[in-house]
Formats: structure tokens, sequence, C-alpha cells
């Protein structure tokens, strides 16, 4: 994990899911997922947007040509869990196609732009997943 996610991390949980700097006022989750090759445990900051039943979050890494790990890592096994504010909650993962994730992602530009900045420095289509409550 980078020196950059484990300041958010220690952060987020010294002061009850509350950061400052670029993710001030945003939501922000920890996402805690198995990795797909190592089997090792991950967790890794991001924003998120509430929606029907669960959580979104984005596989934006920032406009880069590829998706993040931990997209994969949900792919392998999207059995989850989520630190949001002072609570756990296990959570299972699905990716969101056509209409759904259309209605999310335009949410998610229209409140953040700084999103509509990663889709354009990209030619990949940003995956959005559905984090539901689940066993």
């Amino acid at each position: 994990m980078s020196d950059w996610n484990d300041k958010i991390i220690a952060e987020f949980r010294a002061n009850g899911g509350q950061v400052g700097g670029q993710f001030a006022g945003a939501p922000l989750l920890l996402l805690h997922t198995v990795g797909a090759k190592s089997g090792q445990p991950r967790v890794n900051p991001m924003m998120y947007q509430k929606v029907d039943g669960g959580y979104a979050v984005f596989a934006s890494k920032g406009g880069a040509p590829t998706n993040p790990d931990w997209y994969y890592n949900l792919l392998a096994n999207p059995k989850a869990q989520a630190e949001i504010g002072t609570d756990k909650v296990e959570l299972v993962a699905r990716v969101a196609a056509g209409d759904e994730r259309e209605r999310i992602w335009s949410a998610q530009k229209a409140a953040y732009p700084g999103f509509a900045d990663y889709e354009r420095k990209t030619t990949r289509q940003i995956p959005v997943v559905v984090l539901e409550p689940g066993q």
C-alpha cells in the first residue's frame, strides 16, 4: 500500500471517517478486499455515492489507462467489507451496466467534476461498482 493511502486511512480512522485535504467533505469509505493474485487483505480509501440499497464506487484510477487493482480483486472475490464512518459493513460487489451505470456515473460527474476529468483522460469506460449488503 502506498504511503499516500496509509495517511488517508490513518486520518479516516482517527477522525470517525472524516479526512481533510482534497477529500474534505467528500463521502469516503475504506474498501476491504482480498487480493485476486496474492490472497492478501487489501484496504483502499475511495469516494462513494449512496445508491438504492448500497453504495457505488468508481474504478477511475485518476483516469489511468488501466483499472485499479481493487476492481480486479472484487471481480475475483465480490465479498468485501467497507468502513463507512465508524461502521464496518459486509458487502457484495457487482458491476453496474447500462442505464444503471449511466445514471450513477452521470450523478457522480455532476457532483464531483474531477470524475469527468478522469473520463476525458482515458479511452476505457470507467467501471461503476455497486456494493450491496450481504454475506
